[in-house]
């Protein structure tokens, strides 16, 4: 509803520029730096129908005497300097972080040095993983406030529907898939769904606290899909590394040349890869495609109002059902992540043929 509210504020704005082609050359826009302004990481959060202007964040760096400096990053904002920081420019290696400026000696004149400062400011992304956090206790708190007052009455309205998931997750993917030692991973588990989850529908809004697009951001995705390696290693049973490095295979494909060890090893490290890739992949995809179609509008608006009207109302839709689409594959994706990191759990952690109970089976298989 806000992207549709977005569009029909901004349609007449695209008419008058199709009317006026000098105009619009003077307001010529470049796709490819909104798209990769609006899917990276920054210094404060963005204002809607106003691209000048950004709700300010702590920056936080260490200069290159060693002295910590803490301020707004308002104050570097549209190329202003302040303590001797400001925002690299398009020309710089560091376009759009913080860049110090030092004093060096060239040819007997003394010029300023753009360097890089150690930089722990609570960026964009930042603040969304603590609000993503915070959101995720919040739920779970509430649905543990809910039975310990009504233990015996079912939740309702949001409380209910949270309850549902946990329900839905744990006894239809978890547990099937670990046996027994549900229990023991399940928290780790429904954690990541829920983190996942709600990092996901943040994405898809548009305004402050969402707009942030953790899950398009790789560095996120990958210390999730390395929690469960590390997870799956360190918890693997001997069976499990059994199978790694001697495999129930025919010997000569063990020695001399140890064909499948090597493949089997290099299993272990493609899982996470995939874990990451996969959410990175489908979640920055998502968002690629709304904001190329709402691109649209302002790209053919040069050929005339009818064209401009046109592609706007075919934009409106393609980009609504676009939204809606996302707000289902924002579930499917932290669904697939759980899954996938119940599995590789399950079999590092299980004990083989003469393993005990449930143990003996993951991945839901019973005698």
């Amino acid at each position: 509803m806000l992207s549709l509210v977005s569009m029909v504020l901004i349609a007449p704005l695209c008419v008058a520029a199709g009317e006026n082609a000098s105009e619009q050359e003077e307001k010529k826009i470049n796709p490819k730096e909104i798209i990769f302004e609006h899917l990276g990481d920054g210094y404060g959060w963005e204002v809607p129908f106003n691209h000048h202007y950004r709700i300010p964040l702590p920056v936080i760096v260490r200069d290159y005497e060693g002295h910590w400096h803490l301020f707004s990053s308002s104050r570097i904002q549209h190329g202003q300097e302040y303590e001797g920081f400001m925002l690299g420019g398009k020309d710089s290696q560091w376009h759009g972080k913080v860049v110090g400026l030092r004093p060096v000696n060239v040819d007997g004149q003394t010029m300023m040095e753009e360097y890089r400062p150690w930089d722990i400011s609570i960026t964009k992304n930042v603040m969304a993983l603590f609000i993503t956090v915070i959101l995720v206790i919040w739920m779970v708190l509430r649905v543990a406030a809910w039975y310990k007052k009504s233990m015996y009455k079912a939740p309702r309205r949001f409380t209910g529907a949270v309850e549902a998931l946990i329900e839905f997750m744990y006894n239809g993917v978890i547990k099937p898939t670990l046996g027994d030692r549900a229990h023991r991973f399940g928290p780790y588990l429904l954690t990541v769904f829920f983190f996942i989850l709600i990092m996901n529908l943040m994405g898809l809004i548009v305004i402050f606290p969402g707009g942030a697009n953790l899950t398009g951001n790789i560095a996120v995705t990958m210390v999730l899909a390395l929690i469960t390696f590390f997870i799956t290693n360190i918890c693997g049973t001997k069976h499990y590394w059994k199978e790694i490095f001697w495999p129930d295979v025919p010997w000569w494909l063990k020695v001399p040349i140890p064909i499948m060890p090597a493949i089997e090893l290099f299993g272990v490290f493609t899982k996470p890869a995939a874990l990451t890739i996969r959410l990175f992949a489908n979640m920055l995809g998502g968002h690629i495609v709304v904001i190329v179609l709402t691109l649209l509008i302002f790209i053919l608006g040069a050929f005339g109002a009818a064209v401009t009207g046109f592609t706007t109302v075919v934009s409106v839709c393609f980009s609504l059902f676009m939204l809606l689409l996302d707000v289902l594959v924002s579930f499917i994706q932290a669904y697939v992540f759980t899954m996938l990191s119940a599995l590789f759990i399950a079999l590092g952690t299980e004990k083989g043929e003469h393993g005990h109970g449930a143990e003996a089976h993951p991945a839901g298989h019973t005698k």
